[in-house]
Parts: structure tokens; sequence; C-alpha cells
């Protein structure tokens, strides 16, 4: 009796078997063929294995790795259909990711577990071959498919069609696609680690972007005296635009914090920030690190290298010290400023960026022009906003401000306990003229964090420079007796600073009586409610 036609699924046409061939049931692993005669097949079963290797090695892309997989074995083997399925991890489901002929409709094809030869090789784990098949176009087919496996687990399949052959060697065929599938296999183990790689990256990166955007905040800008009201006044006027900002002040005042803060809180916050500091860079090299180079521009120009001004396009290019740049490097740095465009050293090529400029100088730019070292174009180009960062000494309100904060920040840092500066201590801070500013107090808070035995800094923790009578402006003229009655006034001082004035904690924290403290207090004309006060004003001055 004849048996009903059966339908193997495939993605393109339906298959039928030829039933005078392959009767109804499940396909099998076709019969072991006879060893073919030694005429070079083993050879070209190993060059298509190389081709194949080399298929999926010349690509970053998989797709574009599976489908010279495919036309490999169709040159090679004869295939005159192929594909490649691999298993989707929300659905579970198999879906072709490369075929040939490529299919003409944008929908994905997807095959269920079982489902067709692909399910089939895939759930079982085992080659399914069909010697001999007829396509609804007549033609006798024969079709093979053997799994992807990645981990011990089935991660998809490879199928072909070939034209049906009865000298064909099925089983060596199979052997070719099975080593074919086991380097897909190793092709896909590696994309997937580069995909894990792409986003730990990705998420490292947006981590970092927003440590920096925190760590650039305007609340990091310590100070709340007039000078300062008025840079974050200016500040926020510029900060949502694209304008030119030239930042001028003293070594060490903070502009290129300002600088950092402008770029991570504007529009360009994406975009790269670069740095160049101009004095560092020897006037033959400002130039290259600029606008960079072409390959051959010079003696050690092996390769093509982007200058700072590439590097930025879409961000923001900070030139600390834009004073020291020589004559020829301002007229070119002022063609950039006009037309956005530059050449490279050595080349020809016209070079468009889209680069915000934040500039900084410690230098007096008017001196400048006058002497001639600094062009006047340029100066009125660079010179759109100017924001005054004023010195440490016209801000010592800000001085016991910076202090705590430098304190909390690297007694965090370096693991130590510190909880206050001691009164002593304080009016060193205050009474130093800190000619290296902002920065200076940073190093000498740190250096006082580190040799600090407990958990107060003391004058002696303070940098000798600020121990220096004739540097702190503190000079001692007296008989001994005067300085011994100094020191006992600021040990009584910090002592109620502690106690927060209270005269009875005092006494016991310095081994003496409430009544010695008290006569002391009224010979030193010593205030005890200076230091309830200065508690309620700033309780972090006591480690609060």
């Amino acid at each position: 009796m004849a048996h009903a036609p059966r339908k193997i699924v495939f993605h393109v046409p339906s298959i039928v078997p030829d039933r005078a061939v392959e009767p109804a049931g499940e396909p099998r692993l076709a019969a072991p063929q006879p060893a073919p005669p030694a005429d070079g097949t083993d050879g070209r079963k190993l060059a298509t294995v190389m081709e194949v290797g080399e298929a999926l090695a010349g690509t970053l892309s998989l797709p574009a790795g599976l489908y010279g997989v495919l036309e490999v074995l169709e040159r090679r083997c004869g295939a005159l259909r192929g594909q490649v399925t691999l298993r989707e991890e929300e659905t579970g489901l198999l879906a072709v990711e490369a075929s040939l002929p490529q299919p003409q409709s944008g929908g994905r094809v997807r095959y269920r577990p079982g489902e067709g030869p692909a399910g089939r090789a895939a759930e079982s784990g085992a080659p399914v071959v069909v010697p001999r098949a007829a396509r609804e176009d007549g033609q006798d087919i024969a079709l093979l498919c053997v799994p992807i496996g990645l981990d011990g687990a089935p991660a998809g399949t490879l199928q072909v069609e070939m034209r049906y052959d009865t000298d064909r060697d099925l089983e060596r065929m199979v052997k070719v696609l099975r080593i074919a599938a086991g380097m897909i296999s190793q092709s896909l183990r590696i994309q997937r680690l580069i995909g894990q790689e792409r986003e730990r990256l990705v998420e490292e990166n947006t981590h970092l972007r927003e440590e920096l955007r925190e760590r650039y905040e305007f609340t990091n800008l310590i100070g709340n005296s007039g000078p300062m009201r008025r840079v974050y006044e200016q500040i926020s006027q510029v900060v949502g635009t694209g304008a030119t900002v030239l930042i001028r002040g003293e070594s060490g005042t903070g502009k290129e914090l300002i600088a950092h803060a402008l770029h991570y809180h504007s529009p360009r916050a994406t975009g790269s920030f670069v740095r160049v500091n101009c004095a560092a860079l020897p006037e033959t090299l400002v130039e290259s690190e600029l606008f960079g180079y072409e390959r051959g521009a010079f003696t050690g120009a092996h390769a093509r290298r982007k200058g700072r001004f590439e590097q930025a396009d879409g961000g923001t290019l900070f030139l600390d010290e834009i004073g020291e740049l020589s004559p020829s490097t301002q007229a070119k740095l002022l063609r950039v400023l006009q037309e956005r465009e530059f050449e490279r050293l050595g080349g020809s090529e016209t070079v468009r960026v889209d680069v915000r400029l934040i500039t900084a100088t410690n230098k007096d730019l008017e001196r400048a022009l006058a002497d001639g070292s600094v062009r006047e174009d340029l100066y009125y180009r660079l010179n759109v906003f100017a924001i005054c960062v004023p010195p440490l000494r016209e801000r010592k309100s800000d001085v016991l401000l910076l202090a705590d904060h430098f304190v909390e920040k690297y007694a965090r840092v370096h693991g130590r306990s510190i909880r206050r500066i001691s009164t002593p201590a304080i009016d060193m801070l205050m009474s130093y003229h800190w000619p290296g500013n902002v920065r200076e107090l940073e190093n000498t808070i740190e250096r006082a964090v580190l040799v600090a035995e407990g958990d107060v800094i003391h004058g002696h923790h303070l940098s000798p420079t600020l121990q220096t009578a004739e540097a702190s402006g503190t000079v001692i003229s007296g008989s001994l007796s005067e300085a011994v009655a100094a020191f006992e006034s600021n040990l009584i001082q910090d002592a109620l600073k502690t106690t927060r004035g209270n005269r009875a904690h005092a006494a016991r924290l310095l081994g003496s009586t409430e009544r010695i403290v008290g006569y002391k207090i009224r010979r030193y004309g010593i205030d005890p409610g200076r230091f309830r006060e200065e508690e309620q004003a700033n309780p972090r001055a006591e480690g609060q």
C-alpha cells in the first residue's frame, strides 16, 4: 500500500521525500558508504575546512562570517542551499541567522524544538540526514543538518541541501559539516565573550562618566565669600551655552575644576574633555599636539596622528596657560576659532571640527598685549566670556570651609579618623597668606592628616612653611613667661573648643580644677561663649 507524502519543514520551499527511495518515517543517519578511492578527497576536505576557518576569522561580524561559511560550502561542496540557525535566549526558538540563497521575505524564520530537520538536530544533538528527497520544483536533493553545540547545550544548527547523487559520500560530508559546526561554535563563543565585554565596558564607561559628573559638580566648588558668589553667578550664565570661556586667576585657584564643571554640565557632556597644558609642551611640539600630523611629516612620524582638536571633536578642549603659546601657534589657533578648520602638520587635507574652547591663564593678558607676546585679534576671540577666580588671600572667610572639606576628603582617602582642627591650627591657617592658593591649602591639609597622631590636627602638624614666623606673620617677640602664657592660653582654648565652652569638662580634660581654669580664663581674657557660637555656626569644626 502506498504511503501518504510527508513534508520536511525548511525555510525555503517545503521538501517532499521521494516515496520510491525514502519511505515515510523519521529521517535517519545515512548508512556508511564504501571508502572512496584515494583521489585527493582528503585534500579537498582540508581545503574546505581551512576556508571555513578563514571566513569566520576574517570578520568581526558573526552574520558575515556565517554567510562566508555557507558560500564556502556552496563553492567547495556543491551545496544548493544552506542555512545556519542559532537559539534565541529569550524565546528558546531556533532563528535563521544566515541562509543561501538569501530569503526574499523580510521576516525572520524560526523553528520550534523538534520542528523540521533543524529542530530535530538541535533537540537530539545528532546529525539528521535525508539521503534523497524531492523539492517542490521536482529536483532530487540530499539534505544534511548537524547541531551546533556550546558549553554542552544546543546552540543552533548548520544545514545544507545538495544535488542527489548515488556516488556522493554523505558520511564524509557530515564530517565536514560537523567540523564547520565546531568552528562556528568557537566563533559564537568568542562573539558572546566580546558582547559581554562590550556591555561591561559600556556600563563601566557610563559609571565613570557619572563619577566624573559628580566629581565636578558645582557643589564641589567650596566657598561662600562675596568673590566666590560672583564666580558662581558667572558660571550659571555661561554653563548651558557653547560660548568660548576664558578663566583667569592665579596658579592653584581651581581654574581647571571650573573648566571641568562647565563641560560636564553643558550640552556637550557626553563628548570628550581634552586638556592641554600649553606651558608644559616644548614650542616645537605644540603645533603637532594641537593639530596632529601626517605620516612622514618629520623624522619619527611613522603614521598619521590625530591632534587634540580632532580628539575633542563634539566635546570640549581646555587649553591651560594659553598665554604661553608662540605667535605662530597663536595665528593657527585664531584660524581654527574663526573657520573651525585646520590642516595637520605635513598635510594638505582640511579637517573640520566642532569644538567648544575653554582657556585659562594666570598671565596678565593686557600687559602681554602691550609687549606684543599675545596677538590682539586672538585676545578678543578668547575673551568672549571671562571668569576671574579670586586668590585665596581675597577670600579668607573660605579658608576654614576649604580646610574642613579637605580634612574630610583625605581622612576618608587615607583611612584616618580626623575629627577636627584645633583652634591654634585654625589661627595659623587664617593668618597665612597662601601664595599657592587652594592647591597649597589642600596639600597642607593632606600632610597634616597623614602626620596627626590622634583625631585632632594641631599646629605642629601643619607644614613647616606655616610654622615659620616670617612666612605666617607671627614673629614672636617677648619673654619666656609671655611665650608660656600664650601656649597655656592656646591649650585652654583648645579644651574649651572640645567641650563646646563647658569649663568643668575642660578642666577635667586638662587635669586641673574648674577654679584654676576659671582663673586662667579671666587672666587671658578668653570668652567660653565664643566656642558655643562656633559650634552652632560650623559643627564640622568640632568633628560632628
